[in-house]
C-alpha cells in the first residue's frame, strides 16, 4: 500500500517539469561566476588531459587535500559531471546550468515520491511545487557549483525511499535495501559530505514510523527493563540490529572520510566566519542566532544575498542583544514541534517529525555547532532542509483547506506563494547572469561585507575598467580597514594604473596587518596562502628599481620564513636571483620548489633558464624537455628549447626544434616570433623560398619586426635578389632609422647594384653620425671618396680608419696603394683615374661578415605573482619578451660562409690592388 501511494504520475512528473522550466529558463543565459570560476575554470580536473585518479585524490576545486590550502570538500562525483560537461561542450555555460536544471527536476520528482510517503496526494503536490519554485535554491540551481547539493539530494532521497522498504511482513528484515541504502549513503556522500546525515533520517523513520513508537512508548519500555520487569521485545532487538547495521556503516564512511583530509580541518580566515575565531559567549550566542537567520530565509526569501561572510551579520556579544529573543523564539517554536512529534501516536506527528528531520539533521554539518565552516549563512546548504519546510507548509495548509472556513483563503494564499515564488526565483536567475550582476545585486541586500566590495572589484578589473574598480577595492579597506585582502586589491589596481607610490603604500598597509614575526620564537600562526601574497606582490612591485633588489629579496625570505611550504615565494625569488645574476642562488630556490611539486612544468621551464644562465645548455634542454612531458603545450618550453636546438650547430637537432616551432605557432598563431625563427631555421639548412616564406609572415603579423625586416633583406642580397632587398630595408630604415646594419647593406647595394654613389655616400655617413667608431662604415666611406676619384680625402679617410682599427691589414693596404697613386699620378692624373665598383665589391664581402641578426629570444623565468580574487585559485600568467641582438657566439655554418668571403674578398683586394698600381 505504501509503495502503491508513493508512485508518481506522468501528470504529476510533467507539472514538475513544466514549473521548474518555467522557473529556471533563463538560467542557461547565465555564465560562470563567484565560486564557479574555481570549481570550473580555474579547476584542472576537468580536462580531459588530468588522469582520473586525480579526482578522488584532490579537493572540490582541484587543489590536493593533503596541502593546507585546500578547502577539504571532497567531492569527486560531482567533479566527475563537470568533466562530462567539459567532455562534451568544454566551457560552454549552457550546458552546465542545463544539466542543474535537470537534476533540480529529478529531486522534486523524487521529492514528491517521499512526501507520498507522509502526506495525501493534493498535500505532496503542493510541497513539491513549493519546493521546485523557492527563491532560495537559485544559488544551488542557477550557481553551477550548486550541483553538489543536487546532486547529492537525488542519492539522499533514493537511500532513504530504499531503506522505507526494509521492514518486511511480520516485522521481518529485508537485507537488500538496508544494503542499498548504505550503498547510496556513501554515493551521496562523494556528491557532498551532507550526504551521510540520511542515516539519521533512517534511524528516526526506523524507530518511530516504521515501529510505530512514542518517546513515552519507549522511556517506559526502558525503564522496566532496567527495573528488571521485563524483557527487550524482538521486533525491538531487529529495531536496534538495523540501527546498528546503519551506525556501523556510517561509521565506517566517517573514518574514510577522515582519512581522506588526513585529519586536517581546513585553514579558514577570521572574515570567512567571524564568529569562528570570537570568544565566548559572543561564538555561541552568534551560531545560535544563525539557525533563526536560517529560518528566516526559508519564510520570507526577498532579500537573497550569494555571500553573506565578514560583516554581513555582526556578532552578538551580549546577553542584552536584543536578537536574542528570535534565538529564543525560534528554540521555543521548534521545541514545541519535537514535543508534540515525539510524544503524541498518529499520522500528524508523524509527518511532523520527518519534516523536522529533513530540516535539522542535513543543516548540522553547516551549523557551525559541532565544528567551524567557511560561511556564516550559505542559502545553497538550505537546499534540503527546505523540503521539511515544505512538507510543514503543506502539511499546515492541509489543516486549514479542511475547515470549511478557511479553504477558500487558504487556496488563494498558496496561489499567491506559488505565484510570488516563482517571479522572484525567475527574477533572481538574472542576479547570476555574471559576476557584476550578482556581487552588484548583493551590495542592494547588505553594504557592510567587504567581499562583496571587492568582487565587484575584481568583475570591473576583469572589463580593464580599473578606475572603477579601484573606488570599490577603497569602499572595501573602509567597510574592512583590517582586511588584508582588500589592500592587496588597492595596491594591484594602483600598480595597473601605473601609480607605483600609491601601490607600494597600500601594499605597505597589507603588509603591516599580517602577523608579527618576534625574533628568536618559533612562528606559529596560520595564514591564508592568499595574504601571504603580499610579500610576493610588493616585492614584484619595488625590484622594478635596481637599487631595491635585495630589500625585494627580504621580501620573498620573508614568505618563506613564514611558510616554508610556499612554493609561489621559491618561485618568484629564483627569478629575481636570476635577475641579480646569482644564477646558483636561483638553481637552489627552483629545486626547493620542485621538491613541493614536481609535476609543475613551470617549474622545470625556469629550472632550465638558470641552467642556460649557468652555460649548461645540455641540462637546460633536459629540463625543457621535463617541462614538455608534463605540459606538450607549454609555450615558451617549445620556444626556447627550439631556440636551444637550432643555436647548438647541431643539424641533428634542427628537424625536432622545427617541429617545436611548428606546434609553437599552432599554440600561438599570433607571434611572429615563431614564425621569424622558422625562417632562421630555414636560412641554416639554405632553403631559401621557404626561408622567405616564414619571413614574410613574420613581418605581416609584425611589420615593424627589426631582425625579420633586415634577414629577408640579408636573404635577398645572398641570393642575387638585391634589388628586392632595397624595399625591405626602406622599411626596415623607416622603422629604425639608426640600424646600422641595414644602413651598410643598404649602402653596399646602391653602390654595386644601383651605381647610386650619392645615396650610398649618406647611408654611411649616416652610419657615422650615429657611431664615429664604426669600422665597417668608415671604410665603406673611403671606397666611396675612392669612387669620386678623390684620392687625397681617401687618403685621409683610410688614416682615420687605420687608427680605429689598427691591427686590419687591409686597410692598411688600401692605403698604402692609395698613397702609392698619389705620389705617381700626382694631382693632374688624379682626376682622370677611372671608376672602379671592385672596390665596393670588398666592401661588400667584408661588411657580410658579421650582418646575420640574432634569433629572438625568449628566456623568461614564471611568475604567479598578483593574486586577483579572494577566492580564486590562482591562475600561472606566463611572461615573454623579445630581444633583438647580435648573437655573442656564430654557428659552424656562419664561420665557414666568413671564411669563403673572406677568400674572396681578398681576390677583390688583389684586383683593387692592380687597379690602383695601373697595372
Amino acid at each position: 500500500l505504501l509503495e502503491k501511494m508513493a508512485d508518481v504520475s506522468l501528470k504529476e512528473a510533467a507539472l514538475i517539469v513544466g514549473v521548474v522550466a518555467a522557473c529556471y529558463w533563463n538560467s542557461l543565459f547565465c555564465g560562470f561566476v563567484f565560486d564557479d570560476v574555481s570549481a570550473i575554470l580555474d579547476n584542472k580536473d576537468l580536462h580531459p588531459s588530468t588522469p582520473l585518479k586525480n579526482l578522488f585524490q584532490n579537493d572540490f576545486w582541484g587543489t590536493p587535500m593533503s596541502e593546507e590550502r585546500s578547502h577539504k570538500s571532497y567531492r569527486p562525483l560531482t567533479v566527475l559531471t563537470f568533466r562530462l560537461n567539459y567532455l562534451f561542450s568544454e566551457l560552454n555555460a549552457v550546458s552546465y546550468h542545463f544539466l542543474n536544471l535537470v537534476f533540480h527536476v529529478v529531486v522534486c520528482i523524487v521529492f514528491l515520491k517521499v512526501c507520498k510517503l507522509f502526506l495525501d496526494n493534493r498535500s505532496s503536490i503542493v510541497a513539491s511545487l513549493l519546493f521546485a519554485v523557492h527563491p532560495i535554491h537559485t544559488e544551488a540551481v542557477t550557481g553551477v557549483v550548486g550541483r553538489a547539493e543536487l546532486l547529492s539530494s537525488i542519492f539522499f532521497l533514493a537511500a532513504f525511499l530504499s531503506y522505507t522498504k526494509s521492514k518486511g511482513p511480520d516485522n521481518t528484515i529485508v537485507w537488500t535495501p538496508i544494503a542499498v541504502t548504505v550503498f547510496l549513503v556513501a554515493v551521496a556522500t562523494l556528491c557532498k559530505e551532507q550526504g551521510i546525515t540520511v542515516v539519521g533520517i533512517c534511524c528516526v523513520y526506523e524507530v518511530f514510523i516504521a515501529q510505530g513508537y512514542t518517546l513515552p512508548a519507549l522511556l517506559d519500555t526502558a525503564v522496566q527493563i532496567l527495573r528488571g520487569k521485563g524483557s527487550i521485545p524482538f521486533s525491538m532487538l531487529q529495531t536496534l540490529l538495523k540501527l546498528i547495521v546503519l551506525m556501523f556503516s556510517t561509521l565506517l564512511l566517517v573514518v574514510v572520510r577522515v582519512q581522506v583530509i588526513q585529519s586536517q580541518l581546513p585553514v579558514f580566515t577570521r572574515f570567512d566566519n567571524p564568529a569562528a575565531v570570537s570568544p565566548s559567549p559572543a561564538r555561541q550566542l552568534t551560531f545560535n542566532y544563525l539557525l533563526p537567520v536560517n529560518a528566516w530565509l526559508l519564510l520570507n526569501p526577498s532579500e537573497l544575498c550569494c555571500d553573506w561572510t565578514m560583516g554581513t551579520i555582526p556578532l552578538v556579544e551580549s546577553l542584552l542583544d536584543v536578537r536574542n529573543v528570535a534565538t529564543l523564539t525560534f528554540f521555543c517554536f521548534l521545541g514545541s514541534l519535537m514535543v508534540f512529534s515525539l510524544r503524541y501516536p498518529g499520522d500528524s506527528s508523524k509527518t511532523v517529525l520527518m519534516a523536522l528531520c529533513l530540516i535539522v539533521l542535513p543543516f548540522i554539518p553547516a551549523s557551525n555547532l559541532f565544528f567551524p565552516v567557511g560561511f556564516v549563512v550559505a542559502e545553497r546548504v538550505l537546499y534540503v532542509p527546505s523540503m521539511g519546510f515544505c512538507i510543514l507548509v503543506a502539511h499546515g495548509w492541509k489543516k486549514l483547506s479542511n475547515k470549511s472556513v478557511l479553504r477558500k483563503i487558504s487556496w488563494v494564499c498558496l496561489a499567491a506563494v506559488l505565484f510570488t515564488h516563482a517571479l522572484k526565483t525567475l527574477h533572481r536567475n538574472w542576479d547570476w547572469e555574471s559576476e557584476y550582476t550578482l556581487f552588484m545585486s548583493a551590495l542592494k541586500v547588505n553594504k557592510n561585507n567587504a567581499k562583496l566590495w571587492n568582487n565587484v572589484g575584481h568583475a570591473l578589473e576583469n572589463e580593464k575598467n580599473f578606475e572603477r574598480a579601484l573606488q570599490f577595492f577603497i569602499q572595501a579597506t573602509q567597510v574592512q580597514p583590517d582586511d588584508i585582502g582588500a589592500h592587496m586589491n588597492v595596491g594591484r589596481t594602483y600598480k595597473n594604473l601605473n601609480k607605483t607610490k600609491e601601490a607600494e603604500e597600500s601594499y605597505m598597509i597589507a603588509k603591516s596587518l599580517m602577523p608579527q614575526i618576534i625574533p628568536g620564537k618559533k612562528y606559529a600562526a596560520r595564514v591564508a596562502p592568499n595574504h601571504l601574497n603580499v610579500y610576493i606582490n610588493l616585492a614584484n612591485l619595488i625590484r622594478a628599481n635596481e637599487s631595491r633588489l635585495e630589500e625585494a629579496d627580504q621580501l620573498y625570505r620573508q614568505a618563506i620564513s613564514m611558510r616554508p611550504d610556499f612554493k609561489q615565494a621559491y618561485i618568484s625569488r629564483g627569478e629575481l636571483l636570476l635577475k641579480m645574476n646569482k644564477p646558483l642562488k636561483a638553481k637552489e630556490a627552483y629545486l626547493r620548489a620542485l621538491e613541493l611539486d614536481r609535476t609543475n612544468a613551470d617549474l622545470w621551464y625556469n629550472l632550465a633558464i638558470v641552467y642556460i644562465e649557468l652555460k649548461d645548455p645540455t641540462e637546460a634542454l633536459k629540463n625543457f624537455n621535463r617541462a614538455l612531458e608534463l605540459n606538450p603545450t607549454h609555450k615558451l618550453a617549445l620556444f626556447n628549447s627550439a631556440l636551444l636546438m637550432q643555436e647548438s650547430g647541431d643539424a641533428r637537432l634542427r628537424p625536432e626544434a622545427k617541429q617545436r616551432l611548428l606546434h609553437y605557432v599552432k599554440e600561438e598563431p599570433q607571434d611572429s616570433n615563431g614564425y621569424f625563427n622558422l625562417g632562421m631555421l630555414a636560412m641554416d639548412d639554405k632553403k631559401d623560398t621557404e626561408a622567405e616564406a616564414w619571413m614574410k609572415k613574420a613581418i605581416r603579423l609584425q611589420p615593424n619586426f627589426r631582425s625579420a625586416l633586415f634577414n629577408l633583406a640579408l636573404l635577398y642580397s645572398q641570393t642575387g635578389k638585391e634589388l628586392m632587398a632595397l624595399p625591405v630595408l626602406e622599411d626596415l630604415l623607416r622603422y629604425y632609422p639608426d640600424h646600422t646594419k641595414g644602413l651598410i647593406l643598404k649602402g653596399d647595394i646602391l653602390m654595386n647594384q644601383k651605381k647610386d654613389i650619392v645615396g650610398a655616400k649618406m647611408c654611411f655617413e649616416k652610419i657615422l653620425e650615429l657611431d664615429p667608431s664604426n669600422v665597417q662604415g668608415k671604410h665603406n666611406l673611403c671606397v666611396v671618396y675612392f669612387e669620386e676619384r678623390d684620392l687625397i680625402k681617401a687618403e685621409k679617410c683610410l688614416v682615420e680608419t687605420l687608427a680605429l682599427a689598427p691591427h686590419e691589414e687591409y686597410i692598411q693596404r688600401h692605403l698604402n696603394i692609395v698613397r702609392s697613386k698619389i705620389a705617381s699620378l700626382g694631382a693632374v692624373e688624379q682626376s682622370s683615374l677611372p671608376s672602379d665598383g671592385n672596390a665596393a665589391t670588398e666592401t661588400k664581402k667584408s661588411s657580410f661578415q658579421n650582418l646575420k641578426e640574432a634569433k629572438t629570444e625568449k628566456t623568461t623565468t614564471q611568475s604567479t605573482a598578483d593574486n586577483k580574487k579572494e577566492h580564486s585559485k590562482n591562475k600561472k600568467p606566463t611572461e615573454k619578451s623579445s630581444v633583438d641582438k647580435e648573437t655573442p657566439k656564430k654557428s659552424t655554418k656562419e664561420i665557414k660562409d666568413i671564411e669563403k668571403k673572406r677568400v674572396a674578398a681578398l681576390k677583390r683586394l688583389e684586383e683593387i690592388e692592380r687597379i690602383l698600381n695601373g697595372e
